[in-house]
């Protein structure tokens, strides 16, 4: 029904009501005047005098309904086992009257056609039993049909939707970053379009189980959410790689690849998958001594995968080199550039020919006609950002270093130094030492080299190391055996 939950008797597209309704002839006819007009079959005084018309006709009952025409003789009370009404003395005396009745109702009248109404004359009950026929039209199902409008209802629907859903265009999902070098930037962009017809709001959001949107080594800019009305401009998100000395460890090591995959979510509706994919072109730098030492061909034509690189090359200790050649090739150019310019160590570099230095030490080719200032900047670099610096903090002085107590101290220094970083300690601090025979020229100093040391072979890329006051001390120690080893004859 309209407005309600439940359905009702008039809800039905039929109803057929019958039975023994129990109306009767109103009591204005006497009981003697209803047997005769009965008898004589003179129906009309009796039918208008019937209650139930009566009451229909007053709106009291059965509105709506409708009934066909009294065209028999009532049908109650008659002696049972006779077709007489029952008007015996010693019987309760009862006016006839039309107690059974059938009524129907249709939502559409034209679906109901009444053939009959009419009473059986069988005389076994008080009552004689009456009946009626009909031809009525009923709905059906035809299936085919149904389906045809019930498919066409969910393309509607699903039109519908689509049309209050929001909805975005990526002009590319797969951010394929190429080859990427250490301490460079690369970056793709991702332009993000509405194509719907409402309010797009987009986000990035981690993967099931992670905090962080995206691995360490990318950053993402400007923001890692969005909102586009329809008709307005695309939105661009640019992914960033960047290869910094954890990142690069974390390759060299093999716990790390450069892949990912991001998912941009779209506020009420769907989520895109993004594959990030880049390969490391491997450099010495961010790499240790230790596996430096290892090889003698370019660290370039070396591969990451430690299986792969177990078969082309086999590692042995006897193989090994005492000092890295990045670094010997480095220093002997420096060497050979002369060790007299002005402001040698401090003066920085220029950073197309600083770029371009790295790869000749990782590649094997030979270097150009840099400046003096780039290639100290290129070894100063190669020894701040190894992944493990010359000195480990473990060997700072826990005494304070005096005069009288140097000399012992930088002498168990050296002895507790590892193997390849006592060489390339060694092998340091003597090429700075031939530096210091030019500082009338190159404006050195031994206490300057000595901080120098210090920031590049204790310190080199831990920078968020505890400042508290032993640590200073500490430090400040480490910089005077620096310069002790700096203005002694020999170490």
């Amino acid at each position: 029904a309209a407005g309600s939950s439940s359905v009702g008797i008039a809800d039905h597209d039929l109803v057929f009501w019958l039975g023994d309704l129990n109306y009767r002839v109103d009591e204005s006819l006497s009981t003697e005047k209803v047997i005769e007009l009965a008898n004589a079959n003179q129906l009309d005084e009796l039918i208008v005098n019937d209650q139930l018309n009566i009451e229909r006709a007053q709106g009291r009952v059965f509105q709506g309904f409708e009934e066909g025409t009294l065209s028999f003789k009532p049908t109650y009370k008659y002696q049972p086992g006779t077709d007489l009404y029952e008007a015996r003395p010693d019987k309760k005396l009862r006016a006839p009257a039309w107690c059974d009745r059938v009524l129907w109702l249709a939502s559409e009248p034209s679906h109901v056609t009444q053939l009959s109404y009419k009473r059986s004359e069988l005389n076994i009950s008080d009552h004689k039993p009456v009946m009626a026929t009909y031809v009525v039209t009923i709905k059906d199902v035809i299936q085919s049909k149904r389906d045809e409008v019930y498919e066409e209802v969910m393309k509607l629907l699903d039109k519908f939707e689509n049309q209050t859903l929001p909805m975005v265009g990526l002009d590319r999902i797969n951010l394929d970053f190429g080859e990427v070098r250490y301490d460079q930037k690369v970056s793709l962009p991702i332009k993000v379009t509405n194509t719907g017809k409402v309010v797009a709001q987009f986000r990035l959001v981690p993967k099931l189980d992670e905090v962080a949107l995206c691995k360490p080594w990318m950053t993402i800019s400007p923001d890692t959410y969005g909102m586009l009305i329809p008709g307005e401009k695309e939105a661009t998100i640019n992914f960033t790689i960047t290869i910094d000395n954890a990142t690069a460890h974390a390759l060299n090591t093999g716990r790390e690849v450069l892949e990912d995959i991001l998912i941009l979510r779209l506020e009420n509706g769907r989520d895109y998958y993004i594959t990030v994919t880049a390969k490391y072109a491997r450099s010495c730098f961010g790499m240790s001594v230790d596996e430096l030492v290892m090889y003698s061909d370019p660290i370039r034509n070396i591969p990451l995968d430690p299986i792969k690189r177990a078969e082309t090359r086999e590692m042995n200790s006897s193989a090994a080199l005492c000092v890295p050649k990045e670094l010997w090739r480095i220093v002997d150019a420096i060497y050979e550039r002369g060790l007299h310019e002005k402001d040698l160590f401090t003066t920085p570099g220029e950073p197309d020919e600083v770029y371009e230095i790295r790869e000749c030490l990782d590649t094997g080719a030979a270097f150009g006609d840099y400046k003096i200032h780039s290639m100290t900047e290129v070894l100063l670099s190669f020894l701040s950002n190894l992944s493990q610096p010359i000195v480990p903090t473990s060997l700072f002085p826990t005494l304070e270093i005096d005069a009288q107590n140097i000399q012992s101290c930088s002498r168990k220094f050296l002895e507790e130094l590892p193997p390849i970083h006592y060489n390339v300690f060694v092998y340091v601090i003597s090429f700075f030492r031939e530096a210091l025979l030019y500082r009338e020229s190159n404006k050195l100093s031994a206490a300057k080299l000595a901080r120098i040391c210090c920031n590049c072979l204790v310190l080199g890329n831990q920078t968020s190391m505890e400042e508290t006051t032993s640590s200073i001390q500490r430090r400040a120690g480490m910089q005077l055996i620096m310069l002790h080893f700096l203005e002694t004859n020999s170490i």
